[in-house]
């Protein structure tokens, strides 16, 4: 017999990969069609002009970065908004008093998060090698930056759905938090060429860690080290899960 448990987790898992598989044409297109004019406009057109960044040409040294962007920007997007539709319809209040543990109802929509992440990964990737010869340099680095990046960021997707009282509360932290990071990540250049003092200031943020492990995983260079990247992002993934499991054991932002 099917541990219940596991039961619960398929369910909510099945769920969430249906909901963004039926509406493809808005979760799985746009981010592809986006990173195609990024691959034009930054890749060839600006850089031809720009020649190579760290020994590399510059559309090979950006790929890594874009692919990443796509990947946080979506699992943040998904779970953010699944979650909190479910807290507007008030249908998440069916799992709340189910006999379902609060880890997997985060683990359940997390997964869905990770799974559009890996979906919106490989599209993005695919649509770079009509651009540009991608080498991989070492493909667990790739699996494992891009898997603790999905995580991190569903996490925090469910974490703002958890507090935003409108739809627009869930866009809030996108526009304001998630863009300016990432732009300022390393995904456009290298931290080698900051001064100093700006480099320092970049490693506050922790978008750069993940861009640039991943870049490592593709290009085997990094201005961060590959073990420090990795050391951050599994701390940021328990720290932001840990606060996701309080939030909804408390049901903060659910039970009225």
């Amino acid at each position: 017999m099917a541990n219940p448990t596991f039961v619960a987790l398929r369910t909510i898992w099945i769920k969430e990969i249906t909901r963004f598989m039926r509406i493809w044409v808005q979760t799985l297109v746009p981010p592809a069609i986006t990173m195609t004019l990024y691959f034009v406009i930054f890749g060839n057109l600006i850089g031809s002009r720009i020649g190579e960044m760290n020994g590399f040409s510059y559309m090979e040294f950006i790929v890594p970065g874009l692919i990443m962007m796509a990947v946080i920007t979506n699992s943040y997007a998904n779970v953010s908004s699944s979650f909190f539709s479910a807290k507007f319809q008030r249908n998440v209040e069916e799992l709340l008093v189910a006999p379902v543990p609060n880890w997997v109802i985060i683990a359940g929509y997390v997964g869905g998060g990770v799974a559009r992440a890996l979906l919106i990964g490989i599209i993005v990737t695919s649509v770079s090698m009509l651009f540009v010869d991608l080498s991989i340099y070492n493909p667990l680095a790739i699996a494992l930056t891009l898997l603790l990046t999905a995580t991190l960021f569903s996490c925090a997707g469910l974490i703002n759905a958890v507090y935003a009282k409108t739809f627009d509360d869930i866009s809030i932290v996108p526009t304001f938090v998630l863009t300016p990071l990432t732009y300022l990540g390393g995904v456009f250049y290298s931290l080698s060429l900051l001064p100093p003092f700006w480099q320092a200031v970049s490693k506050a943020n922790p978008i750069v860690y993940m861009v640039d492990g991943f870049r490592f995983g593709f290009l085997g260079h990094a201005d961060v080290s590959f073990s420090v990247s990795m050391a951050l992002l599994l701390g940021f993934n328990v720290l932001l899960f840990g606060i996701a499991w309080t939030l909804i054991n408390r049901g903060v932002g659910i039970r009225s």
